[in-house]
C-alpha cells in the first residue's frame, strides 16, 4: 500500500471523526445538559475525535431523555399500579407528614433548622417517609456486616431479597450461596438482583447463577446489556446494595459482595466502609426500592404478598431512606447534601472514595469553610480508579484554599460514603461525593436524624481521621508540574467520569 493511499486513508478517517464530532456536539447542545459536561465533550471531540466517538458512545449518550427511560417510564408508571397497594400505604404517610410538619406538629421542639429543611426537602421532591420507629446498627467493615446479615437471613421465614451493585464469586460469595440454596428449598423466597455491567466485569460466573437458579433463587441482572443498546446502559448503573429480610430488616451501605470487602486483597488490604442495619419502619422504603426495581428488570407481579408487614416498638431513630436515580425527575441525594451542607453551623464531615463534585457542592463546601464552619474529608491514600483518584486532587487544592481539611487514609483502603452535618443529620449509604452518583448511577441513602447515633458515626470518623494523614497545604502546592498537570487534565474531564 503506497504511502499517499495510507495518508489519504488517515485523512478522511480524521475528517469523518471531526463531522461525526460536530454532529453529536450539536446534539449534546440541543439536549441543554451542564454546561461543564458539555465543554468537556467539545474538548474531547477536539483532542481525541476517534478515542472521543467511541467513549461517547459506550458511555455518554443522554438515554434517559430518549429511548431507553421513555420504555423505563412506561414500565415504571405500570410497576406502579401493580404495587399500588404498597404505594398508597407510602404516599398516605408522606402527605400526612407534609400536613403535620407544615402545622409544626412533626418534629419535636429540640430538631434544628437543617434536619427540618432535609426532611421536608425529600417529603417534597421524592415522597420518601420519614419513619421514627426504627433501631439501627452501624458497621465499619465486611466482617461485621457480613456475620451480622448472615445471622438474619438464617433466621428469614417469608422471604429474602437481595440487590448489589458487585456480586464477586468468592469465598464469601460462595458462603451467601450455600445459606440461601438451603433457604430456598426450606421455602423462603428468595429474590437477587445484580447489575449486569458491574458482575460481567468481574466475571461473575455463570454456574454460581445456575446453582441458585436450580435450587428455586430467583436471580435477574439490571439492565442487560446488549449490543444495539450497549452504550446507553453502560452508563446507567444500578449502584445500590440493599437487603430486605421478611420486610422487617434492611441493610444498605458501601458494602457490595465480594473478597476485597472482607478485607481479604493483598492491594487493598483493611478494608473500610459503612453499612447500616436497620430494623423498623424504614425498611418499607428499602423494600418499596427493591420491588420496583425487580419489577422494571423482570417484569414479574409481586404485589400478591404482605411485603410491608406491621412492626410493633423497633427502637428511636429517626430516619428517612433515599433512592434516587436518572430516572427520578430530581437529583435527590445530591440535594439533599446541598441543602445541609449549605445551612451548616458548627462541621461538615465527608467520608468519601472519590471526590468529584460538581460546582453547587464544590461551592457549598467551600462557603461553610470560609464561614469558619469545621470541614473534614476523609478520602482514601490507595488508588482503585487512577483517572478519578487523580481528579479528585485537583478539587482539593480549592478546599485547602477554603480553610477545610483534607486526610489521607493510611490503614488500608476506605469506601466509606458519609456525611455528617453538624449534629442534625449524618448519611450512610452508596452515593460517592461525585457526579456520577448524583446524575447517573441509581443510588440509596439512609439519612438519619437521631443525635445518638450520628455521635456514634462521628466517633468512627475520628477514629479514621486518626488512621490518615492530614494532607497540608503548604506540602500540598510543592507537588511537581507533572502531578499538577494530570491532575489539572483528569479533571477537565471529569463531568464525564
Amino acid at each position: 500500500m503506497s504511502q499517499n493511499l495510507i495518508f489519504w486513508m488517515i485523512a478522511i478517517i480524521t475528517l469523518l471523526s471531526y463531522l461525526i464530532g460536530i454532529i453529536i456536539t450539536m446534539n449534546i447542545l440541543l439536549e441543554n445538559r451542564d454546561p461543564a459536561k458539555t465543554l468537556s465533550w467539545m474538548m474531547m471531540f477536539l483532542l481525541f475525535p476517534g478515542v472521543g466517538i467511541i467513549i461517547y458512545i459506550f458511555s455518554g449518550r443522554n438515554i434517559r431523555k430518549h429511548k431507553l427511560f421513555k420504555a423505563k417510564k412506561k414500565t415504571k408508571n405500570l410497576s406502579e399500579k401493580k404495587l399500588s397497594k404498597h404505594l398508597e400505604y407510602l404516599k398516605n404517610i408522606v402527605k400526612t407528614q407534609q400536613m403535620l410538619l407544615e402545622r409544626k406538629e412533626l418534629l419535636g421542639e429540640d430538631e434544628g433548622a437543617i434536619e427540618e429543611r432535609v426532611i421536608n426537602l425529600l417529603l417534597r421532591i421524592g415522597s420518601f417517609p420519614y419513619t421514627t420507629n426504627n433501631d439501627v446498627e452501624i458497621y465499619k467493615n465486611g466482617p461485621e456486616k457480613f456475620s451480622r446479615l448472615i445471622e438474619d437471613m438464617e433466621n428469614a421465614k417469608d422471604h429474602i431479597h437481595l440487590e448489589y451493585f458487585i456480586i464477586k464469586d468468592s469465598c464469601i460469595a460462595r458462603e451467601i450461596q450455600e445459606l440461601l440454596i438451603r433457604k430456598a428449598k426450606e421455602g423462603v423466597d428468595v429474590k437477587i438482583l445484580y447489575d449486569d455491567v458491574a458482575c460481567w466485569r468481574f466475571k461473575i460466573h455463570r454456574d454460581f447463577l445456575n446453582e441458585l437458579k436450580a435450587a428455586g433463587v430467583k436471580c435477574a441482572a439490571f439492565l442487560p446489556t446488549k449490543l444495539p443498546l450497549l452504550g446507553g446502559q453502560l452508563n446507567y448503573r444500578n449502584h445500590r446494595k440493599i437487603a430486605v429480610i421478611d420486610g422487617k430488616i434492611g441493610y444498605t451501605g458501601g458494602l457490595n459482595i465480594g473478597d476485597e470487602y472482607m478485607g481479604l486483597n493483598k492491594k487493598f488490604g483493611y478494608w473500610r466502609d459503612s453499612h447500616i442495619r436497620i430494623y423498623g419502619a424504614g425498611v418499607h422504603m428499602l423494600q418499596m426500592i427493591f420491588l420496583i426495581d425487580w419489577y422494571l428488570t423482570t417484569n414479574e407481579i409481586i404485589s400478591d404478598k404482605e411485603y410491608m408487614p406491621d412492626l410493633p416498638h423497633c427502637g428511636e431513630v429517626a430516619l428517612q431512606v433515599v433512592g434516587t436515580g436518572p430516572d427520578s425527575q430530581w437529583e435527590d441525594i445530591h440535594y439533599a447534601f446541598f441543602s445541609a451542607i449549605s445551612q451548616a453551623k458548627k462541621r461538615v464531615y465527608i467520608e468519601t472514595p472519590y471526590f468529584i463534585p460538581d460546582e453547587s457542592i464544590l461551592k457549598a463546601i467551600k462557603t461553610a469553610a470560609l464561614s469558619g464552619v469545621d470541614v473534614r474529608i476523609v478520602f482514601p491514600q490507595k488508588i482503585d480508579h487512577f483517572i478519578v483518584n487523580i481528579a479528585s486532587y485537583s478539587y482539593f487544592d480549592e478546599v485547602l484554599d477554603a480553610g477545610a481539611r483534607v486526610f489521607l487514609y493510611q490503614k488500608g483502603f476506605i469506601h466509606s460514603k458519609v456525611v455528617i452535618v453538624d449534629d442534625e443529620m449524618a448519611s450512610i449509604g452508596s452515593s460517592n461525593m461525585d457526579l456520577r452518583s448524583f446524575m447517573l448511577n441509581f443510588e440509596v441513602n439512609t439519612f438519619i436524624y437521631e443525635k445518638k447515633t450520628i455521635e456514634i458515626i462521628a466517633d468512627q470518623f475520628y477514629k479514621d481521621q486518626e488512621d490518615s494523614k492530614e494532607l497540608l497545604r503548604e506540602n500540598f502546592r510543592t507537588r511537581n508540574v507533572v502531578v499538577r498537570l494530570a491532575e489539572s487534565i483528569s479533571r477537565l474531564f471529569s463531568p464525564l467520569l
